[in-house]
């Protein structure tokens, strides 16, 4: 059996489905499956071993322009393939932020019409590629791409499935009349595909329902982590009390939240600092600021300490020299990857009551839950961690153990190729 599976890069950012496709590609590769990873959009930008192989297809740079101009879209395909290089797409995603709301949900609607959106003669070069590689399945990496579902099932007479990930984030914020329009094309499309992969078993029932999928067709296969990485960083410093986070630095992930926390915590003469990392997107900058004038205003600065974007070997070093971990986030998470990172260094995480939080630490107890509509929640339950260290020893082990019981990515891969079985099988 040969698997197609088709992954989107991130515009430039460490991104949480990027991480979790390439692993799950990796380990499937490395277990000999016969899986092929194809990249789109741009490439994968992942803290681990690319495995995707080259060309990237439904490329950034020449889906906008197909979008946006009817001349383009009729010049052949050498003049306009050099704009799919990796080099110019990293290049040209610096600037990607700058897109208005209603271009992107103009060409997520053109997207999602497949053969009759803009974007035909990508869906044409994907179809001739696929061919080639002769796949016995095709997985698509999300929803926004359902409208190629049918075009490729009656190209390739070969079974499609979809992995549900997150993308109620993005399609919820389009403007009206398209995101109306991208829910229907949704609905409708999904008739097209034979099977859903969900990351979490919250998403997976939230998805069904919020987007009208058929719940039966829905399984779920854990995210999986190489967690024997995450076995030996460094022991936390025993000065001070050090809060870790490792997510994109933006209002959605909650850094904002943890800063408040931090600020209570200090103001009851608790010695403790936060020291985060992640990708700061130009447009976010202010937000970053806000962060430190927060702290600035309270005497704190020194508390706060923004690594800026790190590798892995980095972002073990930060998780390992964590007493505890925190990513507040404000919306529902679907994924969580940074949360089961840091629960297999040991390191007990706090999260929010909300998403796919729950379902991580309950099923591994490697943390605490907290309501997020207390303001005082978050910092309460880290000053617990601080004042019983008997507690976050426990949590610490319990997080170690669970997750190398129910979220490694030999799990993951094994669940996955099992149902890439069954609908192989059932063909």
């Amino acid at each position: 059996m040969r698997v197609a599976y088709l992954a989107s890069g991130a515009a430039g950012m460490y991104c949480g489905s990027c991480m979790r496709d390439n692993r799950l590609a990796a380990t499937l590769i490395g277990q000999e499956r016969d899986l092929v990873l194809m990249p789109m959009y741009t490439p994968l930008r992942t803290d681990e071993t690319d495995v995707s192989r080259a060309p990237i297809y439904y490329g950034g740079i020449n889906v906008f322009l197909q979008q946006h101009s009817a001349l383009f879209r009729r010049l052949p395909r050498w003049v306009t393939a050099w704009l799919d290089a990796p080099a110019i797409l990293r290049r040209a995603m610096r600037f990607s932020g700058s897109t208005s709301a209603a271009e992107l949900g103009a060409m997520t609607v053109s997207i999602l019409r497949g053969r009759h959106g803009s974007q035909r003669r990508e869906l044409d070069r994907l179809i001739e590629a696929l061919r080639a590689v002769e796949p016995d399945l095709v997985s698509l990496p999300f929803l926004m791409l359902a409208g190629l579902a049918a075009p490729l099932r009656e190209a390739l007479k070969v079974p499609v499935l979809c992995t549900l990930g997150g993308e109620d984030i993005f399609l919820d914020e389009l403007t009206e009349p398209y995101r109306s329009q991208a829910f229907k094309l949704v609905r409708d499309a999904a008739r097209d595909i034979d099977g859903f992969i969900a990351v979490t078993k919250y998403y997976g029932a939230h998805a069904a329902t919020h987007f009208g999928l058929p719940s039966e067709r829905v399984h779920f296969v854990p995210i999986g982590i190489h967690a024997d990485d995450f076995a030996a960083g460094p022991k936390p410093p025993e000065s001070h009390f050090t809060i870790g986070y490792l997510a994109r630095v933006c209002p959605a992930k909650g850094l904002m939240n943890l800063t408040r926390a931090l600020v209570a915590l200090r103001e009851a003469g608790r010695r403790c600092v936060v020291r985060a990392a992640g990708y700061l997107a130009p447009s976010d900058r202010p937000y970053l600021h806000a962060v430190e004038a927060l702290l600035r205003d309270h005497g704190i600065l020194e508390a706060f300490e923004y690594l800026g974007e790190v590798d892995r070997s980095g972002k073990i070093a930060l998780i390992s020299g964590s007493h505890v971990f925190s990513v507040p986030t404000v919306y529902r998470e679907a994924k969580g990857v940074y949360v089961l990172e840091a629960m297999a260094a040991g390191v007990p995480v706090v999260q929010p009551r909300h998403g796919s939080f729950p379902e991580m630490i309950e099923a591994t107890g490697g943390g605490l839950l907290y309501d997020p509509v207390d303001e005082k929640g978050l910092a309460d339950s880290i000053a617990r961690l601080m004042d019983d260290e008997g507690l976050r020893a426990r949590l610490g082990e319990s997080a170690r153990t669970g997750v190398r019981a129910g979220f490694t990515d030999k799990i993951m891969a094994d669940k996955a190729w099992a149902v890439y079985e069954s609908y192989c099988g059932q063909r």
